[in-house]
């Protein structure tokens, strides 16, 4: 997938003072999602938003773009 995080969103939301069961607790981001993230793999806008507002951060902080490599396919 050509967009990917950056930084590891889990440790940064815990450095700032949200554990995984705190983020659960007070409803601030759901079990699933948090596996998502764990994963590296896609959340919605709205999930991207709350992070921005837990870390006080742009998403071009949290995301980037990378070029996927195309296979050189020689016939």
């Amino acid at each position: 997938m050509p967009i990917r995080y950056k930084i590891n969103v889990l440790a940064a939301l815990k450095e700032a003072g949200y554990s995984s069961t705190r983020l659960r607790n007070d409803k601030l981001i759901g079990e699933a999602t948090i596996q998502r993230l764990r994963h590296n793999q896609s959340v919605s806008y709205d999930v991207l938003a709350k992070i921005c507002e837990l870390l006080k951060c742009q998403p071009g902080d949290i995301l980037e773009y990378v070029e996927e490599q195309q296979e050189n396919t020689a016939e």
